[in-house]
């Protein structure tokens, strides 16, 4: 097992010698949506539930880690141990009642020295993953397959963190090229939209279906998805040339990349 030197080990068991081994290949960063120090969250974990991440990271900047990071943890639902015996590492930090407030600038020094130590001990690569199943960095939220059916976790405000503050700076503190942002909002997933959001990414998605001809508003777009949303986003997977199910009005991802979102976070 490893142990990052910078976090104070709290090691859970009977979870730390019960769980199977993994290869490290992503480090997925969570909101806890508890503003809970690192000791707080060790005791929940401990008393509560049979559910746990390898790190805890409080207001403060602290880091207590329960699990080592080549053994499995629950945090990450179908990324937590893959056929192939790889796994992902998992990140909570604390957060307000409904995960919506940014990090804090010592929760973000934090996670960049500890995103930079996964690069160097376990060679995850400096990237953001691309894939559920692909190697890099990322955020709970980004893929359904890394909790059950999708989740918010963590959210716009530390989505932005994460790709404008703290992957940049794992890649720096790690002696790599800062990345360069894409032009395009990348695909948030399916069931994310399921969840009725409010964000500016629903507007830019709005403005670009009215752009390609394919509104159904008699009002807006805004910030919230709605029905209209749904509508109009059906008339774009037509015009893509689906139809049935296919044209639900539920965004998947090769529609929305074709639909070219202008990057918003």
């Amino acid at each position: 097992m490893a142990w990052y030197s910078g976090a104070k080990k709290m090691e859970l068991q009977p979870e730390s010698d019960r769980q199977n081994a993994i290869r490290p290949t992503q480090l997925i960063f969570h909101s806890i949506a508890a503003p809970w120090s690192p000791e707080r969250v060790y005791e929940y974990w401990r008393d509560s539930t049979n559910l746990e991440s390898h790190f805890g990271v409080g207001f403060d900047g602290r880091i207590a880690q329960y699990i080592g990071t080549q053994t499995r943890a629950d945090s990450n639902m179908y990324a937590n141990e893959r056929g192939d015996g790889t796994g992902a590492v998992s990140v909570e930090t604390a957060s307000n009642l409904k995960h919506t407030d940014p990090w804090t600038d010592a929760q973000v020094s934090a996670l960049i020295k500890l995103g930079a130590w996964m690069h160097k001990r376990h060679g995850v690569p400096l990237r953001i993953c691309r894939s559920h199943g692909d190697p890099g960095f990322g955020i709970h939220r980004m893929f359904p397959q890394w909790s059950d059916g999708g989740t918010a976790c963590p959210g716009d405000k530390r989505s932005a963190q994460f790709r404008n503050e703290v992957f940049p700076g794992i890649v720096k503190a790690a002696g790599g090229k800062p990345p360069k942002p894409g032009k395009y909002e990348p695909f948030p997933g399916s069931a994310w939209f399921k969840r009725e959001p409010k964000s500016a990414i629903v507007t830019a998605m709005g403005k670009r279906l009215v752009a390609v001809g394919c509104s159904r508003y008699s009002e807006g777009p805004g910030p919230r998805w709605t029905d209209a949303d749904r509508q109009s986003y059906a008339a774009w997977q037509r015009k893509r040339g689906f139809s049935g199910a296919d044209a639900d009005g539920w965004p998947g991802k090769s529609t929305w990349d074709a639909l070219k979102v202008p990057r918003v976070s």
